[in-house]
């Protein structure tokens, strides 16, 4: 819900514990979410291959969670990508996913 509703989860959860009105839920645009796991054959201080190509790319956000070191599977951030259907964004979704990689030095 981050980039893709009015009102992300985080703002409404902030909203709601402080007795303030609750935002719009509307969807913005749609989209698709990717979580950043360590590669399977790497542990130790994280590199993320292909970052700067992700980043360039329209509609997509990576949210990095500052974890300096790596293991097998460890989530390490996650990316959502919007697209103008739901199929653009599952196609951005599935680059994505063959470009990154959440490696160790």
């Amino acid at each position: 819900t981050i980039e893709a509703n009015e009102t992300s989860q985080y703002d409404q959860h902030l909203r709601a514990i402080l007795g303030l009105p609750l935002g719009q839920t509307d969807m913005r645009s749609p989209s698709v979410m990717v979580n950043l796991l360590g590669e399977k054959s790497f542990e130790g201080p994280v590199t993320y291959q292909s970052l700067e190509e992700v980043l360039k790319m329209p509609g997509v956000h990576v949210h990095l969670y500052g974890k300096k070191f790596t293991r097998p599977f460890r989530k390490m951030g996650h990316i959502t990508i919007l697209g103008s259907t739901i199929t653009e964004a599952k196609q951005k979704a599935t680059l994505v996913k063959k470009l990154i990689k959440v490696v160790s030095e």
